[in-house]
């Protein structure tokens, strides 16, 4: 029987920062960020149960703190769930720093700088990213970034975030929704990589629903004004498209403008495994192998693949099958559902409009695309026409649908089972023979 053993470390962030097992996605990731999702959606509940009758009169008021307890007393539960998880089937694990040293052997250092060795026949990379930086005077010391924002010891107050990814956009998102002042600065375009027809129609919700947008400026220096929790924060911006040089004061800045992979301080270099030099990606081949046989990667670090949690979960597990329980199976990376947890919510699955143009041609796809007012919506009369659903197919090959995406309440909700429709090739016809449920959003997809 195979010994197995898992090392796991969080390299603080630069305000010292650092959580337990269970990697961003339960620590800093999905589940703290859909939580305060949460939050902000039963702020905008609260505000509609007026109409339907419900009678309150004392001010409404959020409290931070108590919504951060609440969110970091679960994570902390899971973190323990883990750690008995691994416990019971027998893992060795060791909160330490893993670097390889040579060939089939790793360094493990503990946060008191103690170092082991330890040799295996086989190696899992499963590092995953860490936010990015700006590189400019002030980011570092004064600004935070995801990894700080959902254990912040204090209200955030006036926000700046920098950037258009779906991280700036939903961390915008709910601080908005929590009643906070909140400014958006984007460089270029929202949502890079999603259907930008939709990401255009979330940034107009978001404006239309009190986050302010700064467009085509990026910081250039932040400076602290006042210390503090929060303190005072004075940044400048330059435009991307002249001279032009703007300053702002906030309480926060927090810095969403992507994630690098953890993968240039673990030694690579020392066993050969390569790297894309730019992107700092690891190239696998279909059975997440490298290129040194015995090394297998996995997660948001490996080249060209989605970053999404449940992918390197399921990746893992296939690998994990394939290594050890004689099965074949490999990960399907293709039609893979997402759905990003603004505050008008976005699922989708398949491709992008942009990408089924490039891939098959205009003439080659048809796209049918419908507004649609919740019925939830219509007592507070809220938003008419904001909603929105499209259906991408390839006339060429029966109508079949390669792209799918809704904009709206319970998005992932509504994507997951369509996920699996498409999942199992369906057609245009198929799912126009398909009755709706009556009165729900996702009847607008059939």
């Amino acid at each position: 029987k195979s010994k197995m053993m898992v090392l796991d470390f969080v390299t603080p962030t630069p305000l010292g920062n650092s959580w337990g097992l269970g990697g961003t996605c339960v620590n800093v990731g999905c589940i703290p960020k859909k939580l305060m999702h949460q939050a902000a959606l039963l702020g905008q509940a609260l505000e509609d149960s007026r109409k339907f009758g419900w009678q309150f009169t004392e001010e409404v008021k959020h409290n931070w703190m108590t919504m951060t307890e609440s969110v970091q007393n679960y994570i902390g539960s899971l973190n323990w769930g883990y750690r008995v998880a691994l416990r019971e089937k027998k893992v060795t694990y060791e909160n330490a720093y893993g670097e390889f040293v040579g060939p089939h052997t790793v360094k493990a250092t503990n946060k008191r700088g103690v170092e082991k060795l330890y040799t295996a026949e086989r190696f899992l990379i499963a590092t995953g990213e860490r936010p990015r930086y700006l590189g400019i005077p002030g980011d570092k010391e004064y600004c935070i970034s995801s990894d700080d924002l959902f254990s912040l010891p204090y209200c955030p107050g006036k926000t700046l975030v920098v950037g258009a990814s779906y991280v700036a956009l939903e961390c915008a998102g709910f601080l908005a929704g929590l009643g906070l002042d909140v400014t958006v600065m984007v460089r270029s375009i929202l949502l890079r990589g999603f259907d930008q027809d939709i990401a255009n129609k979330i940034g107009e919700y978001m404006e239309g629903h009190g986050i302010n947008f700064i467009r085509e400026f990026v910081p250039i220096k932040v400076e602290q004004i006042e210390e503090g929790t929060p303190g005072r924060l004075k940044v400048i911006a330059k435009s991307t498209k002249g001279n032009q040089i703007i300053e702002g004061e906030y309480n926060t800045v927090l810095l969403a403008i992507g994630r690098d992979s953890c993968t240039r301080k673990i030694g690579l270099d020392k066993v050969g495994v390569q790297i894309n030099e730019k992107t700092g990606k690891i190239p696998v081949n279909d059975e997440e192998q490298t290129n040194v046989p015995y090394i297998y990667a996995v997660g948001d670090i490996l080249q060209d693949k989605l970053e999404l949690t449940p992918v390197a979960i399921q990746a893992g597990r296939l690998l994990v099958q394939r290594l050890y329980a004689g099965a074949t199976s490999k990960c399907d990376y293709v039609n893979v559902p997402t759905t990003v947890f603004t505050p008008l919510e976005y699922g989708a699955c398949g491709y992008s409009e942009e990408t089924a143009v490039e891939k098959f041609g205009e003439e080659n796809i048809e796209v049918y695309h419908s507004h649609f007012w919740p019925l939830e919506w219509t007592v507070p009369s809220r938003d008419n026409n904001k909603c929105y659903a499209k259906i991408i197919c390839n006339i060429q090959d029966n109508e079949r649908v390669i792209g799918f995406h809704v904009l709206g309440p319970n998005a992932g909700e509504v994507t997951q089972g369509f996920a699996a429709a498409i999942k199992c090739g369906m057609t245009k016809e198929q799912l126009d023979s398909t009755i709706g449920i009556h009165p729900v959003c996702a009847e607008v997809c059939v």
